[in-house]
C-alpha cells in the first residue's frame, strides 16, 4: 500500500513525462494513484470538442490511453521495458460540453507480457462518459 509521499512522488513521475506532448497539449493531469489504478483529469472545453459542441470520441480515448499506458509504466519496471497501446476500444455513453472529465485506469490482467485496462470516464458528478477497455504490451528494452 502506498503511503502519501509515495502517492506525491508517483503523481510527480507521471505529470514531468507529459511535457511536449499530446498529454501536455490537451491539459491532462495525474491527480490519483494506488496500488491497482491510476486517474487522470481533463479539461473539457472548445480545445477538445466535436464541430457541435461537445466532447470529441478521440480525445476521451486520447485520454483513456495516456492514463493506462502511464498506469502500466508506474506498475511495470521501465528499466527493463517500455510501454505501447496494442487494441483499445470505447463506447461512448454520454456527452459533456464543459467542466472536467476524469480517467480512472484499473488493471483487469497484470501479466508479465499484457496488461489489461478498464477506464471509466466520468463527469464532476460521478455520471459514466465513456467506457474504455485498453490492453499494453510491455516489449523488453533489449
Amino acid at each position: 500500500m502506498m503511503n502519501q509521499e509515495q502517492k506525491e512522488q508517483a503523481l510527480k513521475r507521471c505529470n514531468a513525462i507529459c511535457k511536449n506532448t499530446l498529454m501536455e497539449t490537451l491539459d491532462i493531469e495525474f491527480i490519483d494513484i494506488g496500488d491497482n489504478f491510476l486517474t487522470a483529469s481533463m479539461p473539457v472545453s472548445s480545445k477538445v470538442h466535436q464541430p457541435d459542441g461537445v466532447l470529441h470520441g478521440g480525445a476521451s480515448v486520447a485520454l483513456a490511453e495516456s492514463v493506462g499506458s502511464a498506469a502500466s509504466m508506474m506498475f511495470l519496471d521501465v528499466e527493463k521495458v517500455f510501454v505501447r497501446g496494442i487494441e483499445i476500444s470505447a463506447n461512448h455513453v454520454k456527452s459533456i460540453s464543459e467542466g472536467l472529465v476524469y480517467a480512472k485506469a484499473i488493471y483487469l490482467h497484470k501479466g508479465r507480457t499484457t496488461q489489461l485496462w478498464e477506464i471509466r470516464i466520468t463527469n464532476e458528478n460521478q455520471e459514466l462518459i465513456s467506457l474504455v477497455k485498453l490492453t499494453t504490451i510491455a516489449l523488453s528494452k533489449k
